[in-house]
């Protein structure tokens, strides 16, 4: 049987039907339905957040970030070079620059040291960072605060894997102008495909509801707009899924456990900063031809753990930026074992005796 490095989540098909029966009594497909208002309202209170506005997934959620704060053509984001691509995607697809700073060995996030060097010698084009909270734990939010606030710069931030996760028991999304989160298939939540944007300013959110919908206002148009909204197919998934995410958080915690017990005395770990959704379980080897060797024994057995975030964003040839030496050797070593609702002891047991052996 082959053990990937994820499986999505899928609740109680009765369940499901129950919520999807709802959308043919209420003839509503999409445009902001019951469903999708109903869960932009549970998300709000379970996520401790003012306001969310989903939208079709977290790559369209940071170029709507872009839009709403009036970045253009030309204008410069730093961000960080050890995360997916989609990232350093979306700036470069709007037509703005990306400019790299470099992470810390031990969070994985972006070093805020080095970003106040970086805007030591910024030039004008500079107007937002872009941190990630890698594998769901927390950048160093109050510096970063401090130094946007210093440098009058937004901050937007990629909390696409950090759903559930607080920092000093403070909801994770409070923090920045604009916090955007990927709802995919394999994340913790999901709407299947989806996303969402959180907002701190309410006129920023009217506006975001308005430009996802073809900058409509009232049925006519008023802003430049784009259609990035979710169904109610989708809506419903996720308030499947809102319903379990206890049961979801309490097994992935004892998979995280067990995994970190079994293998604290062999490999590095990420340091956290705050508190763990028990997202991703990331290991750090030695050295790359360890990682690579252990790789093949671990696929040859029908098993397939991912080589996230692989390879570091600033030596792709479309992102000429600064050289980052400890995303490329953190990117370089780093692997994430297989980590999914319903991955059994025995299961873990033969991944952990590979890894360890010899």
């Amino acid at each position: 049987m082959q053990i990937n490095i994820t499986k999505p989540y899928l609740p109680d098909k009765n369940k499901y039907y129950k919520y999807i029966d709802r959308i043919w009594q209420n003839n509503h497909l999409t445009n902001f339905g019951p469903m999708s208002l109903e869960l932009e309202n549970r998300l709000c209170e379970y996520l401790d957040v003012p306001h969310i506005l989903l939208v079709s997934n977290g790559t369209l959620a940071l170029q709507i970030a872009y839009k709403i704060l009036r970045l253009d053509i030309g204008d410069t984001i730093i961000s960080t070079p050890f995360s997916f691509v989609a990232t350093s995607n979306t700036i470069i697809w709007e037509n703005l620059k990306v400019r790299f700073c470099d992470i810390s060995k031990d969070s994985f996030c972006i070093d805020t040291n080095k970003l106040k060097n970086l805007l030591n010698t910024k030039d004008k084009t500079t107007k937002a960072i872009l941190p990630v909270h890698v594998f769901g734990n927390a950048c160093d939010v109050e510096e970063l605060d401090k130094i946007a606030k210093e440098n009058s710069l937004y901050l937007i931030y990629d909390a696409a894997h950090a759903f559930g996760v607080k920092y000093k028991d403070k909801s994770i999304f409070k923090y920045g102008d604009i916090a955007t989160i990927s709802f995919h298939s394999t994340k913790i939540f999901h709407t299947i495909e989806g996303g969402a944007i959180i907002f701190r300013d309410k006129n920023l959110f009217d506006e975001a509801r308005s430009m996802i919908n073809f900058g409509l206002k009232n049925n006519m148009p008023e802003i430049l707009g784009i259609n990035t909204k979710n169904s109610e197919f989708h809506a419903a998934m996720g308030l499947c899924i809102l319903d379990d995410i206890n049961l979801i958080l309490e097994d992935r915690n004892r998979i995280w456990e067990y995994y970190y017990k079994n293998l604290k005395d062999y490999f590095e770990f990420q340091k956290l900063n705050s508190s763990n959704n028990y997202h991703y379980f990331p290991i750090l080897f030695k050295n790359e031809q360890f990682l690579i060797t252990k790789l093949r024994i671990l696929n040859e057995n029908n098993i397939f753990p991912r080589r996230y975030f692989y390879p570091s964003l600033d030596t792709l040839r479309y992102n000429t930026s600064e050289i980052c030496p400890i995303s490329r050797d953190i990117a370089s070593r780093v692997l994430c074992l297989p980590l999914y609702v319903g991955l059994s002891q025995k299961e873990q047991d033969k991944i952990i005796k590979i890894l360890i052996k010899g």
